[in-house]
């Protein structure tokens, strides 16, 4: 029987991938996870089993991504042995109105995709180049889709809409949200760790390169900062979050910018790269100690923090804070950082628990439990390709 399902997570940074055993309820099982990344002698393939074991590590020579799915591929049958490799889920960063729930990957499906690329310039290509290598190198693989803008589809309409002429939401200028397959991982995983919870007013910040938070209500997502696009919201590593729209068109009348000049502007040159000018990269910024650098980290705390407080707002109250994400996982002067500016709403973090970097990180007198959840979003993609296959 066909049960082992290979996830393709391709994220504007890096792509991760990860082999999973379909199981016939709850979560499918980890068989093993890895990263595709860029060496000097081509493309490096690095993957560890369920035990941290080393299940994969290679380089494949040049720069042809084919030629890096076809060896994924290859170590995914092996490894699942012959026969059992099931299906090929993918992470698609916008699925617009149209996919509200995960989808199998026909033609017809790809081609619907394809044509949402003008809302996510950026990610959709990424997440369908593994979609099309895959259907070239296994045409008779299935593969499967999970959309990160679904799980925000619960959103109420006028948290949704802007205040723009009806007629331009008709025509898709509405609040998305995204980095939704790690929401509902946490959402999913908070029930699981803390069963009749989920009344509970949480919001969730997921920290990485891309930075959003999300308030959840009864596992649902009620608001998210971020919009119509990933450029909104919090500082991230190179874009710059919210900004007055007044700028764009400032840089498009007064200073002659061109449309290309501001979308490279916006996606790659801005955020803490921008602000620093030295790295996107947090852990950089905190080496280098430099005035720029300390003012990036600021703002970035700043803005978290903010932003944590307007999904409050949406919720009626906080009780609960979760920390996700490279950022939110592995870097506690963050964590710490942030609570502190949230501290009027009752948040205290304990230092040794946080340096510890367990689960719950607050001090008994917190009025806000404050937790460190790893996410995975790759067990997501697993676990919805497993159920459209049952179907």
């Amino acid at each position: 029987m066909a049960d082992v399902i290979l996830s393709i997570n391709a994220g504007s940074s890096s792509v991760k991938f990860g082999l999973h055993h379909a199981g016939r309820t709850g979560w499918p099982s980890m068989m093993a996870s890895g990263q595709i990344k860029s060496s000097e002698d081509g493309i490096r393939l690095v993957a560890r089993d369920a035990e941290g074991g080393t299940a994969l590590d290679e380089t494949v020579a040049g720069a042809d991504p084919d030629a890096a799915y076809e060896r994924i591929l290859a170590w995914a049958e092996d490894l699942a042995r012959p026969g059992r490799l099931a299906a090929v889920g993918h992470r698609v960063v916008h699925g617009g109105t149209a996919f509200t729930r995960p989808a199998r990957l026909t033609a017809e499906a790809v081609a619907a995709i394809e044509a949402l690329t003008p809302l996510a310039p950026l990610h959709q290509p990424l997440g369908l180049k593994p979609v099309r290598a895959v259907a070239g190198l296994r045409p008779d693989l299935r593969q499967t889709a999970s959309f990160d803008t679904a799980f925000h589809s619960t959103i109420a309409p006028e948290a949704a809409r802007y205040a723009l002429p009806r007629r331009l939401e008709t025509e898709g200028i509405r609040k998305y949200g995204f980095h939704g397959l790690s929401y509902d991982y946490i959402a999913h995983r908070l029930e699981e760790r803390w069963p009749g919870t989920a009344a509970t007013r949480t919001v969730v910040a997921h920290l990485g390169a891309g930075v959003s938070l999300c308030a959840l209500e009864k596992g649902q997502s009620v608001d998210t900062t971020m919009g119509f696009s990933v450029l909104d919201g919090a500082v991230m590593a190179t874009r710059c979050g919210s900004l007055d729209p007044g700028v764009i068109l400032y840089l498009l009348e007064a200073k002659g910018f061109t449309p290309e000049a501001i979308e490279h502007l916006l996606y790659y040159r801005s955020g803490l790269l921008g602000v620093s000018e030295l790295s996107g990269d947090i852990r950089e910024l905190f080496k280098a100690d430099t005035p720029q650098a300390r003012e990036a980290v600021a703002l970035f705390v700043r803005r978290v923090a903010r932003e944590v407080a307007v999904m409050a707002t949406s919720l009626g109250g906080l009780d609960r804070l979760v920390f996700t994400g490279g950022i939110g996982e592995n870097q506690p002067g963050i964590r710490d950082a942030v609570c502190r500016r949230l501290a009027w709403l009752g948040l205290a973090v304990d230092p040794d628990r946080n340096s510890a970097a367990v689960e719950r990180i607050d001090t008994p007198d917190s009025r806000v439990e404050i937790l460190v959840i790893r996410t995975d979003e790759e067990i997501v993609i697993a676990r919805d390709a497993a159920r459209l296959l049952a179907g």
